[in-house]
């Protein structure tokens, strides 16, 4: 039996020190541990798929805890039947009740464990759903309070009638124009846009 173990953090900027402690503390070899630094939205991920080819029947996977198999529900109910028709156990630490390796001969606490998995796959899906929904009304209740959201337009001056005018008989470059106001070239043509729309309707 070979014991591995799947050490996951968000990105680079994470510690996944405390995890290569479990993992030691269990037994895991230096070798055998597997690290991904990135998000657990799918398994597109290098390093667990170097650990899924690598498990054979008999062998033991240890996780610190069941999100760092991944986020997605239906996702990690799929990867636990992966690892399970390899043969293979899974380890959650933090959740003895989905150690299906003190279980291999005991179907009825596999079936525990199946369940106990599917349950918490669930919830934890439906509070990312509801942190998600909580975020859209939070941002929607803001902008009907007027709050506006991202970068803040630039303030052009009040002579940006005449500097157009300018522009337009070549008297100025478009790269004066930035570069002395200090605006950028999307800017600019936003600007022009609402002037000359404002201009027409003021029959100019």
């Amino acid at each position: 039996m070979n014991l591995y173990g799947y050490v996951r953090v968000s990105d680079a900027h994470q510690n996944e020190s405390r995890q290569l402690i479990s993992m030691a503390e269990q037994g895991v070899p230096a070798k055998n541990i597997f690290v991904d630094k990135q998000s657990g939205k799918d398994f597109e991920r290098k390093a667990y798929q170097t650990m899924l080819r690598k498990l054979r029947p008999g062998d033991c996977v240890i996780l610190s805890s069941l999100d760092r198999l991944g986020r997605d529900y239906s996702a990690i109910l799929e990867q636990w039947r992966i690892t399970r028709e390899k043969g293979a156990d899974i380890v959650v630490l933090d959740m003895p009740l989905l150690d299906t390796h003190e279980k291999e001969r005991d179907l009825t606490g596999r079936l525990i464990a199946d369940i106990v998995l599917q349950l918490l796959s669930y919830c934890a899906q439906k509070e990312r759903e509801s942190i998600r929904q909580r975020q859209a009304d939070g941002i929607a209740a803001a902008k009907q309070r007027g709050v506006r959201f991202g970068r803040p337009n630039a303030e052009l001056p009040d002579n940006f009638g005449e500097l157009v005018r300018q522009w337009e008989r070549g008297a100025l470059s478009l790269d004066d124009i930035l570069l002395r106001y200090g605006v950028g070239c999307s800017t600019f043509y936003k600007h022009l846009a609402l002037h000359k729309a404002l201009n027409a309707n003021k029959g100019v």
